[in-house]
């Protein structure tokens, strides 16, 4: 099953498209964080959550090249709704800023790839600058946007 899993993640990971980061520490520095979050996560929802951001970063780090952890298994019923939730959240915000790319107009919107928590203007306002649109009509749009995307925290 981890073969399947593994491979399943790898073609994830490539249509997401993000970034190469490099080097090990990075991915490291992240993973440390996340566990922090989780750790100090209250609600069930915030627990799912950060614990999705702990996977997620593993299975990023792995697609990179770099194993700083192994996955923990897909089939239980602990890490199964994780699993889910981490492939519809991160999913739902690549879409959300290809979308709002589109909407403004774009012509690399289809070139978009990121998937910070877009929640706050000044998240949507970096993405923009990275990708030469215009902040304002970015934001705008973005905040237009927020409430038919289920951008899961």
């Amino acid at each position: 099953m981890r073969p399947m899993l593994q491979k399943s993640l790898h073609r994830w990971h490539a249509m997401l498209g993000l970034a190469r980061q490099s080097p090990a520490s990075w991915h490291e520095d992240r993973l440390r964080e996340e566990i922090q979050e989780r750790d100090a996560a209250v609600t069930l929802v915030e627990r799912l959550s950060e614990s999705s951001d702990v996977i997620f970063t593993i299975s990023r780090a792995q697609y990179d090249g770099f194993p700083v952890a192994d996955l923990p298994p897909l089939a239980t019923l602990h890490n199964a709704p994780i699993y889910a939730f981490m492939l519809g959240k991160f999913t739902m915000r690549w879409a959300f800023y290809r979308t709002t790319a589109y909407l403004c107009g774009a012509p690399n919107w289809k070139t978009i790839c990121e998937v910070v928590n877009p929640a706050k203007d000044n998240k949507l306002e970096q993405v923009a600058l990275r990708h030469d649109i215009d902040p304002v009509a970015f934001v705008r749009v973005g905040s237009k946007l927020r409430p038919f995307f289920p951008l899961l925290p």
